[in-house]
């Protein structure tokens, strides 16, 4: 039985490595972790059993509990007692809705276990297989918990062995998405099984559940439980009652933590290679192996507070050595020292300071100077390698232009955006330098909508325009002809320059972040070499990757080009970040510095002279073979009744989309369709009112495509002249420099 610990309890326990569960609630929206995390937490005595199921304790923010929906993770520690012994269970109750799914990427990279709820009239959908894959990716162990059983008796009427076949379809569901997903030497131990426990069942609202050693434990059958949700409501609340005191959700949850769930000293061997980089035989890396609390310091940051009182409050996992209140870090990604001024243990919304916290368990740190999502945290004299970088499901491609309403409120303005964009990395601000607009990008039309929220909570009033599309520019060619030609401004100066079309699977390993700037040359040339068939000489000269674009130096025997290529690496990040179709980002592309000549006196060759020399010949280029805008596209899962299918498939192709599959379930048909985020807006409300409000749906961010081409002309246009610009882009002629 789970009971409330003192903090000091938790604090002996975080010593024992052995029993430490780092483990997460992920699920498709609306599948219940939040209500599952109630009952787990009044178990442990930190909220009432009456309350559990309403509370949403971990759902702390106002306008979580208004809309019944998890925005922020939201991390709590627990002790329960397995077999005589107990056990510290560090939770992350994460987000379902994926414009949040930044959240529960970072929430895995700290855990090593993770319960994956499903709701058993919905089945798995598709944001279940997207934080499935995410865990899997970060080489987090599954489990299965199936939510909302009642409705299963109540709503559809099925018999026991209905309902033992809709968890069969289920579980076949959930172990294809593990087959398809699993690090290769674990895809068939991950799957989870019914006979040992390792799937569990019941009804979060109700506060019942079970699995299968707990039915025989207790002497449970699935007709025990038809019959609590038979005969009158009065009888029926009674009997219910009386199977969750018999049948306490907590118990079979909290034991499968215990039992199935890896150790951090189990886990973090074959979790380490998978998430860190660096060399497993030097000092760091035997003691991350070991989860030794004496080695040297090795901290992932996964989330950022911004706190009144406290200032950035950083939280993550220790994965070697300890932290300590006044211990000297080294911040490795920004290239920073700090002192940690204060070490807390995180409890929901509140924070416990403690005097150390060992290798294994979660810890939140003040103090440090500029920390951001992702950063490492290391030693300070010990040489280590950054943990992989975060790699997200979907972009921010949603803009709104935002300004204070009062210009009085742009130092309170400038305050709130600092804020918000530390705390949530998948917003991204910036100041538009043609129109001079405050452009803020999220997820979708929710993400933006909490954000704007937020600046209200903070007292800020602003002006929000309609949802922007963010668009992208590419190449349909590779650009054939000699090399372009660009000149400085003072014409002392020449820079040739070719590109090229990236293949799609380097542009998904700079995406996933298998190749990027923080690798070693040789590294990243074997990569290249090897698995993408680049040339030696190229596979060695990637001098900068900016987005999705790589730059690459093929430049030989010239003087001068070292101090330069700074300039020239700006010059390239600044004509890929703004294209020249409609100054939206480029995609895909690969520039090649074919020849420079340098003028020898230092004043001729400041960035003034060099940057235009450097975007002059891109854009060139660029125009020469034959641009293209893509636009982002979503992938929409509609589940509906029989009757209302026409409705979906209307609604999608009005919306430009089209229907890749269609799936008959039961009384159910699945809808699989694409959709463009521009046709997207105000989806929801069309969807409900078509559907009398019985479709159950989906939809992320799924791939670039071009847009059409009779479309073309017009969005560039739109796109100008909402940004200031003239209407028609500028031709190549416009750029070209004769020798």
């Amino acid at each position: 039985m789970g009971r409330y610990r003192q903090v000091e309890d938790i604090i002996k326990l975080m010593n024992c490595t052995e029993r430490i569960r780092n483990t997460s609630i992920i699920a498709h929206v609306d599948h219940g972790k939040t209500t599952l995390s109630d009952s787990l937490l009044a178990a442990a005595g930190i909220i009432s059993e009456q309350v559990a199921g309403q509370k949403l304790f971990l759902d702390s923010w106002e306008l979580e509990q208004k809309r019944q929906m998890t925005v922020f993770a939201s991390n709590i520690s627990l002790v329960h007692t397995y077999k005589g012994q107990d056990y510290l269970i560090n939770l992350i109750d994460t987000p379902g809705h994926i414009d949040f799914s930044g959240n529960v990427t970072r929430s895995l990279r700290i855990v090593d276990g993770a319960v994956v709820v499903v709701d058993a009239v919905e089945g798995p959908m598709t944001q279940t297989e997207t934080v499935l894959m995410q865990a899997l990716r970060e080489r987090v162990k599954p489990l299965l918990y199936i939510n909302k059983v009642d409705r299963l008796i109540k709503e559809l009427k099925l018999t026991p062995e209905e309902v033992q076949k809709r968890f069969a379809k289920i579980i076949v569901k959930v172990n294809n998405i593990i087959e398809k997903y699993a690090p290769p030497e674990h895809k068939k131990d991950w799957q989870v099984k019914v006979e040992d426990g390792r799937v569990a069942f019941g009804s979060a609202l109700h506060k019942w559940g079970l699995n299968l050693p707990h039915m025989k434990a207790k002497g449970i059958t699935f007709k025990d439980i038809i019959d609590a949700y038979s005969g009158p409501p009065e009888d029926i609340a009674q009997k219910v009652e009386a199977l969750s005191k018999k049948a306490p959700l907590y118990e079979p949850i909290l034991d499968m933590f215990c039992e199935h769930l890896p150790s951090p000293l189990e886990a973090q061997p074959y979790r380490q290679t998978q998430i860190w980089p660096g060399d497993p035989n030097s000092p760091v890396g035997k003691a991350m192996a070991k989860v030794d609390p004496n080695g040297p310091l090795l901290m992932c940051i996964t989330f950022v507070e911004v706190d009144p009182h406290s200032g950035v409050v950083a939280i993550g996992r220790v994965f070697s050595g300890s932290v300590t209140k006044g211990k000297v870090v080294r911040l490795v990604t920004s290239r920073q020292k700090g002192a940690i001024q204060q070490v807390y243990m995180s409890m929901a919304t509140d924070r416990v300071i403690v005097e150390r916290i060992p290798a294994g368990n979660i810890a939140a740190l003040s103090g440090l100077p500029s920390v951001h999502v992702g950063e490492t945290i290391a030693e300070e004299g010990v040489e280590t390698a950054p943990f992989e970088a975060l790699k997200y499901v979907s972009d921010p491609v949603v803009t709104v232009a935002v300004e204070p309403e009062n210009v009085k409120d742009l130092p309170l303005f400038d305050k709130v955006m600092h804020k918000i964009t530390i705390e949530d990395p998948n917003l991204h601000f910036r100041i538009d330098k043609e129109s001079g607009q405050y452009l803020l990008s999220g997820m979708g039309e929710l993400h933006l909508e909490v954000t704007a929220y937020r600046m209200q909570e903070a007292g800020l009033k602003v002006k929000i325009s309609k949802p922007i599309v963010i668009y992208r520019e590419t190449i349909s060619r590779d650009y054939k002809g000699s090399p372009i030609l660009g000149k400085s401004p003072n014409k002392h100066n020449k820079l040739w320059v070719t590109i090229e079309k990236l293949p799609d699977e380097v542009i998904e390993a700079i995406k996933t972040g298998k190749i990027n700037e923080m690798q070693s040359r040789d590294e990243r040339q074997k990569i290249l070499m090897k698995e993408y068939g680049w040339p030696t000489e190229d596979a060695r000269n990637v001098i900068a990757i900016e987005g999705s674009n790589i730059l690459v130096n093929r430049i030989k025997g010239r003087q001068y080009v070292e101090e330069v290529l700074d300039h020239i690496k700006s010059g390239f990040r600044d004509a890929v970040n703004t294209g020249i179709l409609a100054k939206e980002p480029m995609y895909g592309l690969k520039v090649n510095l074919e020849d420079i000549l340098v003028h020898e006196d230092p004043v001729h060759r400041g960035p003034a002279q060099i940057l235009p020399m450097t975007w002059r010949p891109i854009w060139c280029a660029f125009l020469l073979s034959e641009p293209k805008l893509l636009e982002p596209i979503m992938s929409f899962e509609c589940k509906v009744p029989n009757d209302f299918v026409s409705s979906v498939i209307a609604l999608v192709q009005k919306r430009r989309g089209r229907i890749l599959d269609m799936v008959n379930e039961e009384d159910m048909i699945i809808v699989k369709a694409e959709i463009p985020v521009a046709e997207s807006f105000g989806i929801a409300d069309e969807l409900r009112s078509s559907t009398q409000g019985r479709a159950f749906w989906a939809t992320q961010f799924s791939r670039w495509a071009p847009v059409p081409e009779s479309m073309q002309a017009d969005v560039i246009r739109q796109i100008r002249e909402r940004k200031g610009m003239p209407p028609e882009p500028p031709k190549a002629e416009e750029f070209y420099e004769e020798e």
